[in-house]
Order: C-alpha cells, then sequence, then structure tokens
C-alpha cells in the first residue's frame, strides 16, 4: 500500500513539474511572477493527495477546489501533450532559421559586406561584384594586385608627375574604382536606412561625411586604401543595420560604430520561442478551462436515459417486454445532494419498470454523513421490486452499515443470493472489492444450484466478473464500475482492466450491459460519458 501511494505522489510531482515548465518557466521571463508560478505549482500539487485522503476523512470543504483541479490538470496535461508534436515542428524551423542567418553572417564577414546587404536582393550582390571588377584606371579594389613604383597606376608617380589627378585632391577622379564601389555601398546603405526615423538619418550623414573623409585620407595613404575603406564601410553598415532592428539601442549602436566597436547580435530565435511556448501556454489553459466547465455542466446535470431491446434466449413468452431499469455508480458524496438522488428516482419511476436494478457504487462516505442523500430511494416504484448489489466504493464506506441502510430504504440487498421471478432468474453477487474484507463474489453460491433451463440475468458491479460467470450459462450480465470513461481520454485506459467499457458487449460469450453510472467519481466532471440511466427491454427470440 505504502509502495503504490509512493509512486501516486512521485506521478504527480512529475505532472506538476511539466505543467510548471509548459506553463510558467517556459512562457514567462526570470522575476516574480515566475517565482509566483512556481510556489503555485508545489502547491497545486500537495492539493492533490490532500484532496484524496482528506476527502476520506471527513474533509469536504477539500472536494469542491481539489477535484476541480484535479480534472483541470487532467486536461492541461491531455492539450499540451497533444501540442508537443507541432511545438517540436516550429522549433526546427526556427532553428534551421537561425543557422541560416547566422552562416549569412558569417559569409558578409568575411567578404567585408554588412549582413543585411549579403542578405537581400540580387543588387547587392551585383555591388559586391563591381567593388572586385577592374577598372579602366586599373585593377579593382581588393583585387590585390601589385603596382610597381614609377609605373602609370602607380599612386606615387601620379603624384611626382604634376599631373592633374596630383592636383586634384579627389580620390573619386584619380581612382574611378573605388568612387563606383563608394556609390554603390552609399546606395546599398540609403535603401537599408530607408525606413529609420530623421534623426537617425542625420547620424547616417555625419557618418558618411566621416567615411568621406576617411576615404579622402586614404587616397594620399595609397598603401592603406583599399582596407580603410572596407573597414569603415562595414563598420558603418553595420551601426545603421542595427540601428534599424533596434530603434530603442538606436544612440549606443551609434556611438559604438563610431568607436569602431562590435555591437551584439540580436537572437529573434529567441523572441520566437518565447512567443510560441505563451502561445501553446494560453491555448491550453483556455481549451483545458472550456473542457472542464462542459464537463462539470454535463456530470451536473440531469442523466440521460437510453434504451436498450435485448434478445433473451429461454424467456417464457408471458414475460416478452419485460423492463429492466439499470442504474449504477450514483456515488452519493460531498459533491452531490438529496437533488441528485430525486432526480435519478423519478427517471427511474418514469419508465415503468418492472425490475429495478441498482449495481454498486450508492455511495462515497458513511452512513451518518449520507443517509439523508440516500432517503428518496425509499420512493422507488417497480411491479417486481428493487434490486441491489455492493460495489468496491461500499467497501470504503462501511458496506455492512450500507446493505442495512438500503434493506431499510426497501430495497432488497442480493449478497451472492438469487431470487426467482415468474419466469426470470434474477442473481447477484457480491464486488470483488469486498474480497479484502471477507465478502467477495460467490459465484458457485448464486448460480451454482439453478435451474439451467430458466434464463438468468446476473448483477455484478465490474464487467470482468463475467470471465468467471461464463461456466454458469449466464445470459446476461448487467454491470457498471466503469463509468464510459468519464472524462475522455481516459476511456481509452479503461479496457486495460475492463473487458467492456460502455454498452453491450461479450465476454467469453456472455452478453455483458455496462451502463455509463447516473454519478460521478472524484472530479464532478464528465466528457464523453454523460451519465446515464438505462431500460433494458427483454424479448422473447
Amino acid at each position: 500500500m505504502f509502495a503504490f501511494l509512493g509512486l501516486i505522489i512521485i506521478v504527480i510531482g512529475l505532472i506538476h513539474f511539466y505543467l510548471w515548465k509548459r506553463l510558467v518557466r517556459d512562457p514567462l521571463r526570470p522575476g516574480r511572477v515566475r517565482k509566483l508560478g512556481g510556489w503555485a505549482a508545489v502547491l497545486l500539487a500537495l492539493l492533490v493527495p490532500a484532496t484524496l485522503i482528506g476527502t476520506r476523512l471527513g474533509l469536504e470543504w477539500l472536494a469542491w477546489p481539489g477535484f476541480l483541479w484535479i480534472a483541470l490538470m487532467f486536461y492541461l496535461l491531455v492539450t499540451l501533450a497533444v501540442l508537443e508534436i507541432p511545438r517540436l515542428i516550429i522549433n526546427l524551423r526556427i532553428s534551421a532559421a537561425e543557422k541560416r542567418a547566422s552562416s549569412s553572417s558569417k559569409t558578409a564577414h568575411l567578404v567585408g559586406v554588412p549582413a543585411s546587404a549579403a542578405a537581400s536582393a540580387p543588387a547587392d550582390a551585383s555591388l559586391a561584384n563591381e567593388t572586385r571588377a577592374p577598372t579602366a584606371a586599373g585593377p579593382g579594389i581588393g583585387q590585390g594586385q601589385a603596382t610597381e613604383p614609377g609605373s602609370d597606376t602607380d599612386p606615387r608617380s601620379a603624384q611626382t608627375s604634376g599631373s592633374p589627378a596630383s592636383t586634384s585632391g579627389s580620390p573619386a577622379s584619380s581612382t574611378p574604382g573605388v568612387a563606383r564601389t563608394a556609390h554603390s555601398l552609399d546606395s546599398a546603405v540609403r535603401q537599408d536606412s530607408a525606413a529609420t526615423l530623421d534623426t537617425t538619418s542625420a547620424r547616417d550623414t555625419a557618418a558618411r561625411d566621416s567615411t568621406a573623409a576617411r576615404d579622402s585620407t586614404a587616397a594620399r595613404d595609397g598603401t592603406a586604401r583599399d582596407s580603410t575603406a572596407r573597414d569603415n564601410t562595414a563598420r558603418d553598415n553595420t551601426a545603421r543595420d542595427n540601428t534599424a532592428r533596434d530603434n530603442t539601442a538606436r544612440d549606443n549602436t551609434a556611438v559604438a560604430g563610431a568607436a569602431g566597436a562590435e555591437v551584439p547580435a540580436q537572437q529573434p530565435g529567441i523572441e520566437r520561442r518565447l512567443l510560441l511556448a505563451r502561445g501553446a501556454a494560453i491555448f491550453a489553459g483556455l481549451t483545458a478551462a472550456a473542457i472542464t466547465g462542459y464537463g462539470v455542466k454535463t456530470a451536473l446535470g440531469p442523466p440521460q436515459l437510453d434504451r436498450v431491446k435485448f434478445p433473451l434466449a429461454k424467456l417464457p413468452r408471458a414475460m416478452d417486454g419485460t423492463r429492466l431499469a439499470v442504474v449504477s455508480d450514483i456515488h452519493l458524496g460531498p459533491l452531490t445532494g438529496i437533488r441528485h438522488t430525486t432526480r435519478i428516482v423519478e427517471l427511474i419511476n418514469s419508465v415503468n419498470a418492472d425490475i429495478v436494478c441498482i449495481v454498486g457504487d450508492l455511495v462515497d462516505g458513511s452512513v451518518a454523513e449520507l443517509g439523508r442523500f440516500a432517503a428518496p430511494l425509499a420512493g422507488i416504484q417497480s411491479r417486481r421490486g428493487a434490486y441491489f448489489v455492493t460495489g468496491n466504493h461500499e467497501y470504503y464506506s462501511g458496506h455492512q452499515e450500507w446493505i442495512a441502510e438500503v434493506a431499510r430504504l426497501g430495497i432488497r440487498p442480493l449478497r451472492n443470493d438469487r431470487v426467482e421471478l415468474g419466469g426470470l432468474d434474477l442473481a447477484g453477487v457480491n464486488d470483488l472489492g469486498g474480497a479484502d474484507f471477507g465478502d467477495g463474489p460467490d459465484l458457485q453460491r448464486a448460480l451454482g444450484d439453478r435451474d439451467t433451463g430458466r434464463p438468468v440475468v446476473l448483477m455484478a458491479h465490474q464487467p470482468v466478473v463475467a470471465h468467471d460467470a461464463a461456466p454458469f450459462g449466464v445470459d446476461l450480465q448487467v454491470s457498471g464500475h466503469t463509468h464510459g470513461g468519464q472524462m475522455v481520454p481516459f476511456n481509452l485506459l479503461v479496457p486495460l482492466q475492463q473487458p467492456v467499457v460502455s454498452g453491450l458487449g461479450d465476454v467469453d460469450g456472455v452478453p455483458v450491459y455496462v451502463t455509463n453510472g447516473a454519478g460521478f467519481w472524484g472530479p464532478p466532471v464528465r466528457v464523453g460519458a454523460p451519465p446515464q440511466v438505462t431500460v433494458i427491454e427483454l424479448r422473447t427470440p
């Protein structure tokens, strides 16, 4: 028992850790709100075992907040788990985009072109080509071709020859390749900075003037001209590119660019992941809240009436059309009231049943706590009587007291017993959970000495009992226990323990009808399995 409780606590802790990560840590930046979310996750994790234990100890005030959180927790977990696949796909695309951006930035750095120009239209690519193209005056800038001293292309010989190039003082007139390069780079800069504010344009103008001044210096110093032009242009374009991406840091960026300092690159992938995490958290929260709200309304509403016609072999023609009203899992408890029982009784009486079968899990508490809620059961009307078998929850609530209380209300308990109702046998066995209390099922006692020529209907709380009932030739078994799964997709797990979840099924040749139950256990929530009372009409084949 302690090992099982320990396992449950570990599972609850892991679930809340996952919820904290997806709903608190991922979508929130470090700070006070994230800390409050962490503490809330811890308190909610403690609320779950406190509710499961406290409600059994009479702490009824824990029921509403505790069980509602259990339902909300369940649907948060389901929704977030479903979102993991699209989340993974989007994160992979963000990572791929970051890698492409990083590759473009490295390439731009190697060729001396800003990242924004390297990632832009083909016009920027022609800019790089023009920079490298040879001109009429000589090789292009950056080609690395040497010039011989005293040649026509040597700037030093031009200065000493007294040619116009030496006296004009214009870098553009002496180096037309530089002029075209400066002009092309200046055009790219103007395209990148077209959307910036007027103040940014003023700083850009100042930066270009500074570049022109440095270009003049480069013209006078031919040995450093190419590297200086590229370095100054790259720094200037880097400053403007960072200015356009982050307007809030324009001043700091301009100062850093003028000083030749490197500006840290922005990381848009981080912002995209934060946006993705927030969107997933909001979607999961709204979805879980909506489903839980719908489930509460369904669970606390009136049960629906289902009608089933079942051909029963060996049924006498005089009993053709006999109606069995089958109800299970009423679960009178701290979240129900006398109104819950009253409307179930009213629905049963509305069908004029011949036989009423209450198939276990009537209560979740002691007679002292819930006896007043069970009182309306005394008003059940039927032609051939109302019958009751224990479920596993009766053994958690004092089964002996409840067996006596049910009998006092005019409902006959069938405790591994059988009763003849005209040409039909109705048998009932104790629940499997009673074995731990020395009160388990005894099919031999209930069915062993019966007349096999008569049809028999077996009341057994759990559908799995049909495996043991098959050798006794049972014609129909009516059961509950599963709640029809109660909360989709939990119904997908029920078949791991029970052979039939809801409706009519077959177990080792025994037809088994399982009703969803009229109440709920734990969370006052039903999704995909509405509360139900079933009328089975027995027909002669």
